[in-house]
């Protein structure tokens, strides 16, 4: 990779795979260069997705953009919010107390990352602005309802998980902003779990499943379900789906109710990891299992 002095064109960059390598200090400085290269550069963080993505000739910036020099406070609770930076390393969310006091469910899903370079080098950030289907820590931040910060020209702005992932690799960012953190509702009681089939130990998730259920409160339903890997995005459960779990909270045939419902109102894709038929058994068994889990004695309590 060489360093040029002057802005190469797409063909070129495809020929010859070079760009521009500049630093950030800060984010202000980060969103400055976004609108110099005007849609051309991508921030580079841990760079776990995006280095083998440039390896693969599956991307052609015209500058990277390091945002490591900016660094990351621990996480931490600020107006009832569990607030982590976007630069927090996988291998800090799995050991921060914070963390696993006020979002247990994030603690539990790290050591289901990757493996340990990936979780050393990967940050919390990167992962959520990468938008992989089958990510969980993307899966995870929707489950608790988080929203995730967006800063820009104008200043910081706050975009729901639920909304933020859009498609495949696609988020609600607009070109000229980066993603500097994101924050996780606190306070109250509840009861979590997770489940994820992989062919083998790192890979990709075939199907994930998280469910997170608390004391209902004003426009909160109490039960959020959400799923990797079987759509073109982390996919929250439709809350009339988990009715029949809601209506007799513990029960079996609730649970397998609305585990049977949730898969069968999937269309997930076929590919050389399953069909879409074996995901949508594997969401109605691992969904009715959490679902009976998290409304019983055996649930993890937060």
């Amino acid at each position: 990779m060489t360093v040029q002095e002057t802005l190469p064109t797409p063909a070129e960059r495809t020929a010859a795979t070079c760009f521009e390598y500049q630093r950030a200090q800060t984010w202000s400085d980060a969103v400055e260069l976004l609108e110099l290269w005007d849609g051309e550069a991508k921030i580079l963080a841990g760079g776990q997705s995006l280095i083998p993505m440039l390896n693969l000739r599956l991307a052609f910036p015209g500058a990277l953009i390091d945002v490591n020099p900016i660094a990351a406070a621990d996480p931490r609770v600020e107006d009832g919010h569990l607030v982590i930076d976007a630069n927090t390393r996988h291998k800090t969310l799995m050991t921060s107390d914070a963390v696993r006091t006020h979002a247990p469910l994030l603690a539990h899903v790290i050591p289901f990352i990757g493996n340990v370079r990936v979780r050393n080098r990967g940050t919390f950030g990167g992962t959520l602005s990468h938008a992989d289907p089958t990510a969980e820590i993307a899966a995870v931040v929707m489950a608790l309802g988080g929203e995730v910060l967006l800063q820009g020209p104008a200043g910081v702005r706050t975009v729901s998980a639920d909304s933020f992932f859009i498609t495949y690799l696609t988020t609600a960012t607009e070109p000229n902003e980066v993603v500097v953190g994101a924050r996780i509702p606190v306070g109250g009681t509840g009861r979590w779990g997770f489940h994820e089939v992989v062919r083998r130990y790192s890979d990709f998730a075939t199907v994930s499943v998280a469910v997170m259920a608390r004391s209902a409160s004003d426009g909160d339903p109490g039960l959020r379900v959400v799923l990797g890997g079987v759509a073109d995005r982390p996919l929250l459960v439709d809350q009339a789906l988990l009715a029949p779990a809601l209506a007799d909270p513990g029960s079996p045939d609730g649970a397998r109710e609305s585990a049977d419902a949730i898969a069968a109102s999937l269309d997930p894709d076929s590919d050389l990891h399953g069909s879409a038929d074996y995901r949508r058994r594997l969401v109605a068994v691992h969904t009715r299992r959490l679902l009976q889990q998290v409304f019983t004695a055996q649930g993890d309590a937060e």
